[in-house]
């Protein structure tokens, strides 16, 4: 998808409407992205590097991210079945998922990206952990 219809569903999602089922709340929280999960061994295979940003707003069934580019090397980070490895900074300490990227679109004002994303996976500890963050910050 080019830029310009990109940003023409941008738009309209502002004045008709959000679809989403999960209420997000905004939420500004460091993290760090990276293609390959860090959890799993690479077997001396290459490491690809990671990328730091932070989240603009938060549910509990996916994140919306803000990174300074779209791709690390040569691999978007938003395409086709594309799975990130997010560890996520929360104040009482980080958690792990994996996500798929469902939309992304340049930002305007700060320099970088918007990636929307939809939480796949987590381990049931941290998956805890999150979803009290969010339902805490949702009540205030």
């Amino acid at each position: 998808m080019s830029e310009l219809p990109r940003r023409i569903v941008s738009h309209l999602r502002r004045f008709i409407g959000n679809r989403r089922r999960s209420r997000r709340v905004r939420a500004r929280l460091n993290f760090t992205l990276s293609l390959s999960d860090p959890r799993v061994s690479s077997n001396g295979g290459r490491r690809l590097p990671k990328l730091d940003g932070h989240t603009l707003d938060v549910s509990v069934t996916g994140l919306a991210l803000v990174v300074p580019a779209i791709r690390i090397g040569e691999h978007y980070l938003a395409g086709a079945d594309r799975k990130l490895h997010i560890k996520l900074e929360l104040p009482s300490g980080p958690v792990e998922m994996t996500v798929a990227t469902v939309r992304y679109e340049s930002l305007e004002d700060e320099s970088g990206y918007l990636i929307g994303a939809r939480i796949l996976e987590m381990s049931d500890m941290d998956k805890v952990s999150f979803e009290k963050y969010v339902t805490r910050i949702n009540a205030d």
